[in-house]
């Protein structure tokens, strides 16, 4: 994907793709119903977004079993992590610009 201005990355102009990537900086994993919840989406629009985050390589995936019910578990990558920083002082440059 583009950087569209230094730092920003295309990646996260969706507010949805923001709010997975926020989520799972405060948190060190979450699953797929808690990201449903706390980002009040429905389950097609979740998934599509964290695909487009995982093969971007800023998402991982670990897949297991609560009981006989499949359970899959996003954290941020290495990559995604530095993604998302210098996403975030990317915006804080954009913003002192404009001051």
């Amino acid at each position: 994907m583009k950087i569209l201005i230094e730092g920003l990355h295309k990646a996260f102009e969706s507010r949805i793709r923001l709010g997975i990537m926020s989520a799972l900086a405060v948190n060190d994993m979450l699953d797929f119903n808690s990201l449903k919840e706390y980002l009040d989406l429905t389950d097609g629009n979740l998934a599509s977004h964290l695909k487009a985050l995982e093969k971007e390589n800023f998402i991982g995936v670990k897949k297991s079993f609560v009981g006989k019910k499949p359970n899959t578990k996003y954290f941020m990558t290495t990559e995604g992590v530095q993604a998302f920083d210098d996403h975030l002082k990317g915006l804080e440059r954009l913003i002192k610009s404009q001051k």
